[in-house]
C-alpha cells in the first residue's frame, strides 16, 4: 500500500472504531471537553519534494514529507516550540475549514491543493486548555509555504519523513515544571527539536500506521522553558 493509502487506512480504522489499541500517550492527551476551547491542526503530508532527507537508512516510506513550522519565540504561549499549522476554532467553523484556513493564513500554502483525508480522534492540550483536532490531509498539489507573520512562526518546513523516522534523529525530551519531571518522545530535525504536544502526536502517529522503528528511548534531550 502507498503511504497516502497507510494514511486512508489510518482514517478508516479510526471512524469505524478499529484502530486498536489506543496510544498511551495519546490517552494523557485530555482536558475537561466542557471548559476546553476547541482548536484544529493540519497534518499535511505528501510526496518529497526537491530536498532529499537527510537520513540515508531504507526506512519507508522514503519519498514523503509533512509540513511544520517554528512558532515564534516571543509569543506568550509555547515559544519556539515546533507545530502543526493550525488554531482556534472560529463560530460556525467545521474543525476541516478551520485547519486549512489557519494553514493558509500561517504557511501561505493554497488550500486549493490540499486533499483531506479525514480527522483522528480529539486531543487535549492541557497547558492552554484546547481540545485539538487532527486534520490528516494530503498535499495533492503542492504549493510554496513560507513564514507569513514572523511575529507568529520563525520558520516554514517541510520534513523528510525518513528523518523523523531515524533512530539518529529519536531522542526523549525531559522538562522539569512546578518540581515534577516530564518525558516525552521528540525528534531533532531541521536544526530544531520536535518534542510536547507535536512530538507525541507524531511518534503515536507512526505507531498506529505501522511506520516507526525501534529506537533508543534513554537518550534524553533537556528543553528549557
Amino acid at each position: 500500500m502507498s503511504a497516502r493509502g497507510d494514511l486512508q487506512e489510518l482514517v478508516r480504522r479510526n471512524q469505524e472504531g478499529m484502530a486498536g489499541e489506543p496510544d498511551p500517550l495519546w490517552a494523557a492527551l485530555t482536558v475537561d471537553a466542557a471548559t476546553a476551547r476547541k482548536a484544529a491542526v493540519l497534518m499535511l503530508f505528501g510526496a518529497l519534494d526537491h530536498v532529499p532527507a537527510a537520513s540515508e537508512k531504507p526506512l519507508a516510506p522514503a519519498d514523503l514529507d509533512v509540513l511544520l513550522l517554528e512558532r515564534a519565540h516571543t509569543l506568550g504561549s509555547h515559544p519556539g516550540q515546533v507545530a502543526f499549522p493550525g488554531g482556534r476554532i472560529d463560530p460556525g467553523e467545521t474543525a476541516v475549514e478551520a485547519a486549512l484556513r489557519e494553514a493558509e493564513e500561517e504557511t501561505g500554502l493554497d488550500a486549493g491543493g490540499v486533499e483531506v483525508l479525514g480527522t483522528l480522534q480529539e486531543l487535549g492540550l492541557a497547558h492552554s486548555n484546547f481540545l485539538v483536532t487532527p486534520v490528516l490531509g494530503w498535499w495533492q498539489s503542492p504549493s510554496p509555504v513560507r513564514v507569513v507573520d514572523y511575529g507568529e512562526s520563525a520558520q516554514v518546513f517541510r520534513v523528510p519523513v525518513r528523518d523523523l523516522l531515524d533512530p539518529d534523529n529519536r531522542v526523549m525530551a525531559t522538562v522539569r515544571r512546578v518540581g515534577r519531571t516530564f518525558d516525552s518522545p521528540a525528534f531533532t530535525v531541521n536544526g530544531v527539536l520536535v518534542w510536547g504536544f507535536t512530538g507525541i502526536v507524531l511518534n503515536g502517529l507512526f505507531e498506529q500506521l505501522g511506520w516507526a522503528v525501534p529506537w533508543d528511548r534513554t537518550r534524553k534531550h533537556k528543553v528549557g522553558v
